[in-house]
């Protein structure tokens, strides 16, 4: 039976960026120079197949540090903690390695100098998630406001108008940031905004390349992990820049082929957090039902190495 022909516009850049890798290598690291178990808090990364490697060779996730014995290692994940979070590791005499990302570490020092010069903060971010959790952490409890939407942007109470400043969580809609950001400065004029977008490039990056392929594509699969912030808003982005179905799928046991029948045209990414290996297994599970010709479409080349701390670089 002749398999139906298929295009495959696969993004280019995607997957993973500088500061999961990092993050990544931290753990494998770790691991190497003081033995398993090497504890972590929170997921590493935000994908299931990478922390499930990463237990199988010896990492224990925890959620909280209380869940740590102090005499192994403990690895903080690449989205960042409150600052009571290492102060608590010191407290215990724990040995820790810090894997969040610069480029959210870069979020915590502006906040950090904003506030030392006595303007309030307003954060751009989802309530709830790890980074978002991590740079609110920064400042004392009450310090900084969370808005998600303009309507947060029209209720939010702030303490003098003429003496505020925002951030943005790294992994935003791009679009979505711009009309929050517009919206704070509407209301709040003398509002100071960072020196450089805080969207991470990465972020950025994937967003454009969606945006590239999506009105040539019947459809998009991303490939990410349901609670990784980034890749879902990937699927959001495609959705909006002209694709009619966009899904987010883990593995390729996750594609919902019926909503596949009788395309021509499939835009494939994948998630900052997402390896290649499972891009390639969607791409085999399409190649099993259809004539596949792929296309890539590359909107930017990323050349980002961020070193791993020192203490990994050093003789046990």
């Amino acid at each position: 039976m002749t398999k139906p022909p298929l295009t495959i516009l696969m993004a280019a850049p995607r997957g993973f960026c500088a500061g999961v890798d990092r993050a990544i290598k931290i753990v494998e690291m770790a691991l190497e120079k003081w033995g398993a178990p090497v504890y972590v808090r929170h997921e590493i990364v935000h994908n299931k197949f990478v922390v499930d490697g990463l237990r199988d060779k010896g990492a224990v996730f925890v959620k909280e540090l209380s869940e740590c014995p102090t005499d192994r290692p403990v690895v903080f994940s690449a989205h960042g903690v409150p600052k009571s979070v290492p102060a608590e590791a010191a407290q215990r005499q724990m040995l820790y390695v810090d894997a969040t990302c610069p480029l959210v570490s870069k979020v915590h020092i502006e906040a950090a100098r904003h506030a030392e010069r006595g303007l309030q903060l307003i954060m751009i971010g989802h309530a709830g998630h790890p980074e978002t959790v991590g740079t609110m952490g920064q400042l004392p409890a009450g310090d900084v406001l969370l808005v998600e939407t303009p309507a947060d942007v029209a209720t939010v109470e702030v303490r003098d108008p003429e003496r505020l400043a925002f951030v943005t969580q790294t992994t935003l809609s791009i679009d979505d940031t711009a009309e929050v950001v517009a919206a704070l400065q509407a209301r709040f004029p003398a509002i100071e905004g960072p020196h450089k977008e805080d969207i991470c490039y990465a972020t950025t990056n994937r967003q454009e390349a969606v945006k590239a392929m999506a009105p040539r594509a019947d459809a998009i699969l991303v490939v990410g992990a349901p609670n990784s912030s980034n890749s879902k808003r990937l699927v959001e982005v495609g959705a909006r820049a002209g694709c009619g179905y966009a899904q987010l799928v883990q593995r390729a046991t996750d594609i919902d082929w019926r909503a596949l029948e009788g395309i021509g045209t499939l835009g494939i990414t994948a998630g900052a957090s997402a390896p290649e290996v499972l891009v390639n297994e969607v791409v085999d599970a399409l190649r099993d039902r259809f004539a596949v010709t792929i296309e890539l479409v590359e909107t930017a080349v990323e050349n980002v190495e961020f070193k791993v701390p020192r203490v990994l670089r050093e003789p046990a």
